[in-house]
């Protein structure tokens, strides 16, 4: 019985390496070569082709390699198998860099000062404090604290919305519909963490932006989304912007992965664009973790962030 690695758009030979130094007893296969889908008992995926999980007839369990677990979902021919997803420090350290980066460079202004670097210009513009910035984290989970408390920890004002009541110290939050309003209303900049699911596909659109803050330092609110491409509705993050309902977004996830050449986001000049390498998934340390949770299921023990199927995370 072997582990497959299912990996798309990553660098499959750094996952093969790792996982032999990692665990050199373990026999594996690779797709697209999984020529004895009967051996398989433990699928490590990320964005696995459609129906390739149905055609392994021993597969326990599925490890999502990346923080969210939506590429595993959207597959109509899910084997019901338990999907386990990966919660990591490595990840929410890495995702709580690049928020606390995006923010800074949009709260300092870097974009500007890069304009005036390219035209010789030495101009100073002016600065808010920190702590005259209201910042709105849409997701709280661990990811999403994590990134809250840190930005609280450099003096900016933090707000944090989930869909179900949750309380996190020092944290004003607010949850459900209810308080989605309310939360918008106060957010400067809305930094999205949200996993993608029923529930929230496309919940940033137009109609969001508009009730986002319009009178803070920044002058128009700003978005940055590291959750998932379909959260968003890119034809409306570029009608806001040319509306001035945006003033600026840095986007890490997009509808299509990879973004297409053809996308207007590329040349936008307020739009900053990473390749959805927010929290990027490092080999060692994510089969370490998968690693640590089959030696449990093995002895008999359970495992944990196993996926509600129901509630999509």
């Amino acid at each position: 019985m072997s582990l497959a690695l299912l990996i798309s758009n990553w660098d499959v030979a750094a996952w093969q390496k790792s996982l032999v130094q990692l665990a050199p007893d373990r026999a594996f296969q690779t797709a697209p070569d999984i020529l004895h889908p009967e051996d398989v008992r433990y699928a490590l995926a990320w964005k696995p082709a459609p129906g390739l999980l149905a055609q392994m007839p021993n597969l326990e369990i599925i490890f999502s390699l990346g923080a969210g677990v939506d590429h595993i979902f959207e597959d109509d021919q899910l084997p019901d198998v338990p999907v386990v997803r990966i919660i990591d420090p490595d990840l929410s350290v890495r995702m709580s860099e690049y928020v606390v980066l995006h923010v800074l460079m949009h709260h300092r202004k870097q974009r500007v000062y890069d304009a005036f670097q390219a035209d010789n210009v030495w101009k100073e513009i002016p600065q808010a404090a920190a702590s005259a910035l209201q910042i709105g984290i849409m997701g709280l989970g661990i990811l999403g604290i994590d990134a809250a408390l840190k930005l609280k920890n450099l003096g900016f004002q933090v707000n944090g919305w989930s869909r179900t009541e949750k309380s996190v110290e020092g944290i004003d939050t607010f949850f459900g519909q209810v308080g989605l309003g309310a939360f918008l209303g106060q957010t400067d900049i809305l930094v999205c963490l949200l996993p993608h699911t029923p529930a929230t596909d496309g919940i940033l659109d137009l109609a969001l932006f508009e009730k986002l803050s319009h009178d803070g330092p920044l002058g128009k609110p700003v978005l940055i989304n590291a959750g998932r491409g379909g959260l968003q509705r890119e034809a409306d993050i570029l009608k806001a912007l040319e509306k001035g309902v945006l003033g600026a977004a840095t986007l890490d996830v997009f509808e299509t992965e990879p973004l297409p050449d053809s996308s207007p986001l590329w040349t936008h000049p307020n739009i900053t664009i990473t390749p959805h390498n927010a929290s990027a998934s490092d080999p060692d340390t994510i089969l370490r973790n998968v690693l640590e949770q089959l030696e449990v299921h093995e002895t008999g023990g359970t495992m944990a962030n196993i996926v509600d199927p129901v509630q999509g995370y």
